[in-house]
């Protein structure tokens, strides 16, 4: 049977074709789940109860033995080299939420085995992303002999052959991909690169810094239960970079999680309290949109070291104190984020050319640099399609981020364009570039073109996939209970997307809220089915506040959807769909 393709107005759902019925059906035989649950489990390639129950309990035994990365071996001698010699080791990494949250790991491991250590976070906007030559000088200055570079690296061998000549011995930690030539590390770790046969290539930057960790407390004999207490830190980083919740990622962010839920570290739980979840189970996606956030606003408004500060802090006094902090720089990128996005948002509405265009380059000198990626992802919920935010750097360049949409790749767009750029960088659906003021209007009329020669209108039609048809009286309690030990969620293992049909408003549905781009609004309701009618289920619709007369009519509408708890302003958690479409009236066009 093939996807089922059912076209909204707007966006195009895709049924996915079920599992194979034939393990379907032994599963709910042998495990008695819900025929839609086993569905769910079949098409993630499960096939038995055995392979369920090591999905839904994994096991730290499954982590594979970290010795099997190229180089490990050498990476583990050379730090315990170090610490033995007393040897000043920096610490160094990215000033997102993976780099922060790896420089934290691998500083609090090795501050249990040498106090002759430091850790550097280079600056957003004066040195930019990866090892820069100021880094090392700063790492000569103190008389650093090595240093540990996490979530960057791979492709900086121009800075590591210039430390190099100071003195200063590199191991690289990274998870992106190489370029022709590998830096001349002591050793790089780094399971994308060709010649290593690491049986996970999906790691975060966080997650190949917790596996250096683990070797050397395997090879030196340190209990694993003592870097256990790192895979909060490990939890975070996956959530943030988006890496794949499969395989080794899945076991570390399940403990992770389950760690960052009964005992975080001091600057998480100042965290977790700020962010008003400590009486919340918390989960990936409390990660991405509340803390990771947070975090991240160190680099963008201020420094990545106070990140480091609060992730390595023993003193909880000195965390909340730390914590404040970062989260007055949140709530101040928050209010610059929802501006600039405004602005650029009534740019492209009120600018008849956009509406011809496939893509959508916008540029103000005075928009905060800090924030440009994060607007472009909101041109890009808003407009759907490849967007580039710009703005005026300190170097006298133009610089800004750029996000794609699914199907389109970014990265060759942006190479196509290279000759008039002074550098860029990134993968096929995020990147960063900086070009000369002179250079704009050309760049922009070159990356329309190769848009518009390269892009289809069915890329340009967003994509829903669903995973199963469902009815609300399947919903119960135990269909739910077992759903949510299909988490963690995220790349790779998505909250289950469901489709139900000919539901209604109970009379009680209403608009809240006021989003971004200042029209419209989210329906908060309260849904039921004829065949359920007795029993509503809770619902939120974000941005969807144009369906609201259709529903207050008491007309019908299909809803496409995931179950979450809902925690709103209670500790206590009630079944909610987020809905993330809506299509009126009963008619199915297949």
């Amino acid at each position: 049977m093939k996807n089922m393709v059912v076209k909204t107005r707007e966006k195009q759902w895709i049924v996915k074709e079920p599992g194979n019925p034939i393990y379907t059906r032994q599963l709910v035989q042998d495990l008695g789940i819900d025929e839609v649950l086993a569905n769910l489990l079949v098409q993630r390639g499960i096939k038995n109860a055995d392979e369920v129950r090591r999905f839904f309990h994994p096991s730290l035994t499954a982590l594979h033995d970290p010795f099997l990365m190229k180089d490990m071996d050498i990476a583990v001698e050379r730090v315990r080299k170090a610490v033995m010699s007393r040897e000043k080791i920096l610490v160094y990494g990215d000033y997102d939420v993976d780099g922060t949250s790896a420089v934290s790991l691998v500083y609090s491991f090795l501050r249990r085995l040498t106090s002759n250590l430091d850790y550097y976070i280079p600056d957003r906007y004066d040195e930019g992303y990866g090892i820069s030559f100021y880094g090392v000088d700063w790492a000569a200055e103190r008389k650093c002999t090595l240093v540990i570079a996490l979530d960057c690296g791979i492709k900086e061998a121009e800075a590591v052959r210039y430390a190099k000549t100071k003195g200063i011995d590199f191991i690289i930690c990274d998870h992106h991909l190489p370029g022709e030539e590998l830096p001349p590390a002591v050793a790089t770790l780094d399971p994308k690169r060709e010649d290593c046969h690491y049986p996970y290539d999906d790691l975060s930057g966080c997650g190949v810094g917790f596996k250096l960790v683990q070797a050397y407390a395997q090879k030196y004999g340190i209990p694993f239960e003592e870097i256990e207490t790192l895979l909060d830190l490990v939890a975070v980083s996956i959530a943030a970079d988006l890496v794949s919740v499969t395989g080794e990622n899945r076991v570390l962010a399940y403990y992770g999680l389950k760690r960052l839920n009964e005992s975080p570290r001091k600057g998480l739980l100042s965290m977790i309290k700020l962010s008003g979840l400590e009486k919340h189970k918390i989960t990936i996606d409390d990660v991405v949109f509340k803390i990771g956030p947070r975090i991240n606003a160190a680099g963008r408004m201020e420094s990545g070291r106070m990140a480091v500060d609060l992730l390595t802090s023993d003193n909880l006094l000195e965390a909340n104190q730390i914590a404040k902090q970062i989260n007055d720089h949140n709530n101040e990128r928050k209010s610059i984020d929802r501006a600039i996005t405004q602005q650029a948002i009534e740019i492209v509405r009120n600018h008849p050319k956009f509406s011809t265009l496939n893509s959508t380059v916008v540029y103000n000198p005075e928009w905060h640099k800090g924030v440009v990626g994060i607007v472009a992802s909101r041109l890009v919920e808003a407009f759907y399609r490849p967007t580039i935010v710009l703005t005026k750097s300190a170097n006298g360049f133009i610089s800004g981020s750029a996000r794609s949409i699914a199907g389109f790749d970014l990265y060759d767009a942006i190479e196509e364009c290279a000759d008039l750029l002074e550098n860029f960088g990134g993968h096929t659906y995020a990147a960063g570039l900086t070009l000369k003021e002179e250079n704009l209007e050309t760049f922009r009329q070159r990356f329309e073109e190769i848009v518009t020669k390269n892009i289809t209108k069915e890329i340009l039609t967003p994509i829903i996939n669903i995973d199963a048809f469902l009815e609300f009286r399947q919903i119960t309690p135990r269909f739910f209970r077992l759903l949510n030990m299909f988490q963690p969620f995220g790349p790779g293992n998505q909250s289950p997307v469901f489709m139900t049909t000919s539901v209604y408003d109970n009379g009680n549905g209403r608009i809240v809220g006021n989003p971004v781009g200042g029209k419209g609004g989210h329906l908060k309701l309260e849904l039921i089915q004829e065949a359920d009618s007795f029993r509503p289920l809770s619902a939120i619709a974000f941005n969807m506040s144009e369906y609201f007369d259709h529903l207050a009519a008491g007309e019908p509408v299909d809803i496409c959807y995931s179950i979450a708890e809902n925690f709103y302003r209670s500790s206590i958690a009630n079944i909610q769909l987020r809905i993330k479409d809506i299509r009126e009236g009963k008619d199915t066009t297949l």
